[in-house]
Formats: C-alpha cells, sequence, structure tokens
C-alpha cells in the first residue's frame, strides 16, 4: 500500500484516476513484452470500444462517456499477437479536430465553453461512437446508443462513416450499445429507444448474411431509459427504469441531458415482456431499482429468469467534484441479482447472488437466452465496501460459489471478455481477456486467464496506458496477416 493509498480501500485514488487520460497515439506493434505463453486454440480479434479523449483545447471533459470513441484491436494468430488503436472519426471528432475545440454540447455532461447563452435551446448532440463494438454480417460497427452506428474497417480501423443498415435506421434511427447474439439462429439482435414524453422501441434482427429488419416495434408510456435487454426463448426482456428528466435545466443551457435524469419518486421499475411470436407486449411493475447490464436470461417451469446487475440509485458524476475524484464510497453498489417473472399472474420474485460490486458480466455465447451455470463480471476488490473495478469474478449461479482474481493495489479492470476453447465441452472451458491498467508502471496489459479456475496464463503487456473502455467483443477472424 503507498502512502497516498487510502488506508480503507485497496487503492489509491490517483492510480485509478491515471486511467481516464487520453491516449493520443494511434499505433499498430507486434506484442513482445509477453509472460506466459498465448494459448494454441486462441487465434481471433478481441475489439474494444470505450472513451479516448478526455478533453479538448485545454478545456476537460465533465463525464468520461463524453470522451470520443477509440477502438483497441488485439489480433491473436500463430501465437502471436498484435496491437492496433484508432479513434472514430465521427463528423464532431473531425470538426473539434480540425478547430482544436470543444464545438458540441455532449449528453453527459460536457457543455460547449461560453455558459448557458451558448447552450440554450441546443437540442443536439455530439454521437461520440465511444460505448459498443459489434462484427456481425460483414459489418464492423462502433456503436452508441442514441444514434445510427459507424461502419469501420475491421483490417486499419479506418472509419468510412454513419450506416443505416441498408435504409433501416433512415431518419436517423438509434442503433443501442448492447446487441446480443441469439445461439439458437446466428442472428444480432439489437435495439433502439427514442425518449420523451412517451418512447418508441424498435427491435432489429441481423441475420449472418447481413440482412437487417425492424422486427417489431412499440410504443411505451413515459421516459425510458435502456441501455441493455435480455432475451429468452419466448421474449425479449427490457426493464424500464424509473428515471425523470428534469428539462429546464438542459433547455436552458445550465446542464447536460444526462445530469438532469434521476429516479423518480414513487415509481416502479417497469418489465416488458415483447413475445417473440408477435403477441401483445405484457407490462408488469416492481419494486423500483435501477440496471444498466444484464446478465443473462431464460425460461424455466413457466417463469422467466433474469439476472442483472442491480442498483437501488442511479449511478451519475458528483457535481462537487471532477469525475476523476470521484468519492466510491457515496456510489451505490451494484450487486447482481436474479429476478423471477411469472408471465400468468405478474408476480415477481428478486433476490441478491453475488453481495458485492460487479459490472460487465458476460456469459458463455452459447448459453445466452438458454439456463446457464457461469457468470462473468468485472468486480471489486473486496465485499462491503464500493471501489473502481480491480478483480475478475466467476460466479456459479446454481451453487453461489464464487471465484475471485484481484489485481489490486495498482491494476484496474475492463470489462472481461470470455471466449470458449474450441475443443471445449464444459461452460467454462475457455479463456478470459480482460485489459488491465496498471498505474505502477502506468501502462496497460491484456491478461489471459483460465476460465475454469481464473488462473493466469498469459501477460501481453503493451507500451503505454489504454483508457478504461467500455465493451468489446472477439471474433475468429484475424482481417490482417503479421
Amino acid at each position: 500500500m503507498t502512502a497516498a493509498q487510502d488506508s480503507r480501500n485497496s487503492y489509491a485514488p490517483a492510480d485509478w484516476a491515471g486511467g481516464y487520460r487520453t491516449l493520443e497515439a494511434e499505433q499498430a506493434y507486434g506484442i513482445d513484452d509477453i509472460e506466459g505463453t498465448i494459448p494454441a486454440g486462441l487465434a481471433g480479434t478481441l475489439f474494444r470500444n470505450g472513451p479516448g479523449r478526455f478533453e479538448r483545447g485545454g478545456v476537460s471533459y465533465k463525464h468520461p462517456f463524453d470522451g470520443d470513441g477509440m477502438i483497441s484491436a488485439v489480433r491473436f494468430a500463430g501465437g502471436r499477437a498484435y496491437f492496433q488503436n484508432r479513434f472514430v472519426r465521427t463528423e464532431g471528432f473531425i470538426q473539434e479536430s480540425a478547430a482544436g475545440r470543444i464545438l458540441s454540447k455532449n449528453v453527459f455532461g460536457t457543455l460547449r465553453p461560453g455558459g448557458f447563452w451558448t447552450n440554450a435551446f441546443d437540442f443536439g448532440f455530439k454521437n461520440v461512437a465511444n460505448t459498443g463494438i459489434v462484427y456481425h454480417g460483414g459489418r464492423l460497427l462502433a456503436l452508441w446508443e442514441a444514434a445510427p452506428p459507424h461502419r469501420l474497417d475491421p483490417a486499419s480501423l479506418e472509419t468510412f462513416g454513419l450506416d443505416d443498415l441498408a435504409g433501416v435506421l433512415c431518419g436517423g434511427k438509434p442503433f443501442a450499445a448492447h446487441p446480443r447474439l441469439d445461439p439458437a439462429t446466428g442472428d444480432l439482435i439489437s435495439f433502439g429507444v427514442r425518449t420523451g414524453l412517451q418512447t418508441l422501441l424498435y427491435i432489429y434482427r441481423l441475420s449472418p448474411d447481413g440482412g437487417v429488419r425492424i422486427e417489431s416495434e412499440h410504443t411505451v408510456p413515459g421516459f425510458a431509459f435502456v441501455h441493455d435487454f435480455a432475451l429468452s426463448e419466448n421474449y425479449w426482456i427490457f426493464f424500464q427504469n424509473p428515471m425523470a428528466l428534469d428539462p429546464l435545466p438542459f433547455v436552458l443551457g445550465f446542464k447536460a441531458a444526462g445530469e438532469c435524469l434521476r429516479l423518480a419518486p414513487g415509481e416502479p421499475t417497469r418489465i416488458l415482456l415483447i413475445p417473440r411470436n408477435g403477441g401483445p407486449v405484457q407490462t408488469i411493475a416492481t419494486d423500483p431499482f435501477f440496471v444498466f447490464h444484464h446478465v443473462n436470461a431464460f425460461e424455466r417451469e413457466g417463469r422467466i429468469v433474469v439476472d442483472s446487475i442491480r442498483y437501488e440509485e442511479y449511478i451519475t458524476t458528483q457535481e462537487d467534484r471532477d469525475f476523476r475524484q470521484t468519492d466510491f464510497s457515496r456510489l451505490p453498489e451494484g450487486w447482481l441479482w436474479r429476478t423471477q417473472i411469472d408471465p400468468a399472474n405478474g408476480r415477481v420474485e428478486a433476490r441478491p447472488l453475488l453481495r458485492r460490486s460487479a459490472e460487465f458480466p458476460q456469459v458463455h455465447p452459447d448459453r445466452v437466452g438458454r439456463p446457464y451455470r457461469f457468470a462473468f463480471a468485472a468486480a471489486v476488490h473486496a465485499a462491503g465496501r464500493n471501489a473502481p473495478l480491480q478483480a475478475i469474478a466467476k460466479l456459479d449461479v446454481e451453487t453461489g460459489q464464487a471465484l475471485f482474481h484481484s489485481f489490486a493495489p495498482s491494476g484496474f479492470v475492463s470489462e472481461p471478455i470470455f471466449v470458449p476453447r474450441p475443443d471445449g465441452t464444459a461452460e467454462d472451458d475457455g479463456w478470459l481477456l480482460a485489459m488491465v491498467y496498471d498505474a505502477r508502471r502506468d501502462r496497460s496489459d491484456l491478461w489471459i486467464l483460465d476460465g475454469r479456475d481464473l488462473s493466469c496464463l498469459t501477460r501481453l503487456g503493451l507500451k503505454h496506458h489504454v483508457p478504461y473502455s467500455l465493451h468489446g467483443t472477439f471474433v475468429p477472424e484475424v482481417f490482417v496477416h503479421f
């Protein structure tokens, strides 16, 4: 423990803040700092997306989610690994790079410099393309849920521009940053939300051959903040968080839209059950809580089981400090909860499965929408208090047994990606790929952990830090020769 480290915590706040520094350089190189051996069966590309820039023209962004999207790729072939990173050339990124200053009002917290009079009655936003990334049907798409995606070259990471998916997203329809691959069909299922006094919910289906269509469209009463969804055998499942938007500070230019969100007192969380066969939508009200991410869902004995990371309050930045100085003791913990829904009588039962703060959950891709046993996630170093994510967790949802591998005190993790072993038969027989910022060395490492026991197999040392990313994906294609 360093002298600057808080004795109550597993980390030094300044160490954690170091992961939120802009990575200016775009580069490509073979990774030669390797401890251990890259598994022989690991071949393909890990793509990750997240904010890579946190200031412009000497002005810091107020919220990390306002940062310009940067794609990182780690390619594996023949026992070797190759790193590459590149910013997504959104329209806003190009314009602000040329101007050398912030030009746009952002969604989560960053306003245009100049005070409220330069932001009042500005209802536009900057598509930062910084949240998710997916490769499907020949398309590599950088995702940001309030707008259409940007299409990229999977080999060079060059940005081709906005992709309206063959006209399906005409008029700027939004495409969520958290799609799910249906293992039964090979289709990618996603959604989009346009919200206001009432919400339009679009559900999209992308087939493996590149075909795209709107599967269904629904009007949802009230304001809806929805980042993720779950699918089961017969349903698409959405949790409508009980949120309210205070519009006046946003309209008058005092705050960004994300700063005007709050939990709506007295409002329940609403569970939307949308039948995949096209039947009527069922809405079930339950106790209020907030969910960013679901782990998985499945059906059993007439009930729908949904596992999610659940908060008792909405998480936002703290107005009295820079986001790099976040006081985690003032933030609610996110525990993994199981919600069981009986569609026949509208009854909901819920209980925690893991009483330790965690986020960015993963399951074996073949278990999506099906009964499963193992969940993987990023987690805090120890139970009992909130903190940055410093560990990888594995939870057996049948027995309740949990394993953890911590990188504390100087390591901070992003979302782990589970990659099944090609010849594996067990659900946990695979590898976890985890990008870890090592504050002691001020560099990031890609760690390869064994999915069975979370033991470390390989450390791939990068030549620099990579800012904390949000979502990623692994595909078996490599796209380049090296």
